[in-house]
């Protein structure tokens, strides 16, 4: 049961790392306006795993 208890905490935490990040990064957008396209996204996510990792696109507005 302690053990389930700790999963349980540690997955609440990750949760609410995820949700803070995510709304630092929405304050950002929000001054910045700086982006990336979904699509740009995907792109780069595609070349993943080949022999040289593909450069993250500089984000735009």
């Amino acid at each position: 049961m302690r053990e389930a208890i700790e999963q349980y905490v540690d997955r609440e935490e990750a949760r609410e790392k995820f949700q803070q990040e995510a709304l630092a990064s929405w304050a950002t957008y929000q001054e910045t306006g700086r982006h990336l396209s979904g699509q740009e996204v995907r792109d780069w996510l595609q070349g993943w795993g080949g022999e040289t990792a593909p450069k993250l696109p500089e984000c735009h507005e």
